[in-house]
């Protein structure tokens, strides 16, 4: 058998099932993907808010405009996938900001060394991060102001969290 937890309205918080997993329909998660367009040619020395067009899961409503806002005070759990395109070699670095109310979490990858401007890259990051309720997080890339504006964020990028506890 199950047991199932629900409110008098007939919501259902909390479900175990007979082999003791717990899924909880309404925790704060996420998955999102940017949008159907590459965001192309990003400014140097400036911070560009990554755009996440399409939302493949949103449990309980809390991702909106770019930025997830947390329901409720506690730990999230936090993960980025950026893939940057088309990227010049002159560029000396380039970063990730994981953009949070409390404070900026910084993922950095050095260029130099590349002898030709890199056609595909990909930076990853996750963390576990305290936010209060209404808080928000959202992603930035950052280049210096070297090169030419010619980076590009891929559509194939995405951001997802959870509620831990």
């Amino acid at each position: 058998g199950e047991l199932i937890f629900k409110t008098n309205s007939g919501t259902e918080h909390m479900r175990i099932n007979a082999t003791g997993a717990i899924t909880k329909p309404l925790q704060p998660a996420f998955l999102v993907k940017s949008a159907n367009n590459d965001q192309t040619n990003l400014t140097l020395n400036a911070n560009t808010a990554v755009a996440f067009g399409t939302e493949i899961f949103d449990n309980n409503s809390d991702f909106a405009s770019n930025v997830f806002t947390a329901p409720v005070t506690g730990r999230y759990h936090l993960n980025f996938h950026i893939r940057l395109d088309n990227i010049d070699s002159v560029t000396q670095y380039t970063i990730i900001l994981l953009v949070t109310s409390n404070r900026n979490l910084q993922f950095i990858h050095g260029n130099s060394g590349y002898d030709s401007d890199v056609n595909y890259m990909s930076i990853q990051g996750s963390h576990l991060v305290d936010m209060d309720a209404g808080d928000t997080a959202g992603v930035h890339v950052s280049l210096p102001s070297l090169g030419t504006a010619q980076a590009d964020i891929s559509s194939e990028s995405h951001f997802s969290g959870y509620l831990v506890a």
